[in-house]
């Protein structure tokens, strides 16, 4: 399920499930702007030689949030918190995979969330925060989110009406702005034409950041197909976010 942002170039739009999340588009290079934002490695490399598998967040010192959908059926993973990675000597470290057992996709809570508990401790890099509960149920409609992701870059036009999904394994940021709240979810412009910019496949589990704070308000889920307008996050103020979140970190 290479990642709703993954790190492989996706021959044309109509290959990819609707569902799919995205890159950071309509970005920049991150560099060292958000040190505790990663990526979850593949097992293998993808066919153009990247690696990102999904993006995600150091909440604690051995806790590494992201989607549950990013799952690829194995207990031991890797992360890295390069800004950007290159095998093989990029630093990658590895941790124990933990799916909400909740998760199922289609649904009005998918409970899309995942932690990588890692096998040692991160030092030297703050972990970000959780929002409070319930805090986003009232935004203002002009919030703004800063997404954050290891995802394709680049959209580019292809055969027959397809599109080509640039990826290099290099953290990305962008701002976005708040079209609406949902009880699961929020939903993020990434409308370049009216100045925002969002997520693309490979971003999936990465953060999306209120304003240019710490807080993490949610994590990237999906999105429309060609990464043009909506980026789709699961909030992390819920009740149930909260509760799978409560097992490996202490919430606010």
């Amino acid at each position: 399920m290479k990642k709703l942002f993954a790190g492989i170039v996706v021959l044309a739009a109509s290959l990819l499930p609707a569902a799919s999340a995205s890159a950071i588009v309509n970005g920049q290079p991150d560099g060292n702007r958000h040190p505790e934002v990663g990526a979850l490695l593949a097992q293998t490399a993808f066919p153009d030689g990247t690696w990102a598998e999904c993006s995600g967040t150091l909440i604690s010192p051995t806790v590494f949030l992201t989607a549950a959908h990013c799952d690829e059926g194995v207990s031991h993973v890797n992360i890295t918190l390069d800004s950007s990675y290159v095998f093989p000597t990029g630093v990658t470290l590895p941790g124990t995979w933990h799916a909400d057992p909740a998760f199922r996709e289609g649904q009005g809570d998918p409970h899309d969330i995942a932690v990588v508990v890692l096998d040692n401790p991160v030092s030297g890099i703050t972990p970000a925060r959780l929002p409070a509960a319930n805090s986003l149920s009232g935004l203002a409609k002009d919030q703004k989110f800063t997404p954050v992701g290891y995802g394709a870059q680049a959209v580019s036009s292809g055969g027959q009406g397809g599109k080509h999904f640039s990826y290099a394994d290099v953290r990305f940021f962008a701002t976005g702005t708040l079209n609406a709240v949902t009880r699961s979810f929020l939903r993020i412009s990434q409308n370049a034409s009216t100045g925002n910019g969002g997520t693309c496949y490979g971003d999936s589990g990465g953060p999306n950041f209120r304003g240019t704070g710490n807080v993490i308000a949610g994590i990237t889920i999906t999105g429309d197909t060609p990464c043009r307008s909506t980026n789709v996050d699961y909030r992390l103020d819920t009740k149930s976010a909260r509760s799978f979140l409560s097992n490996y970190v202490t919430v606010p």
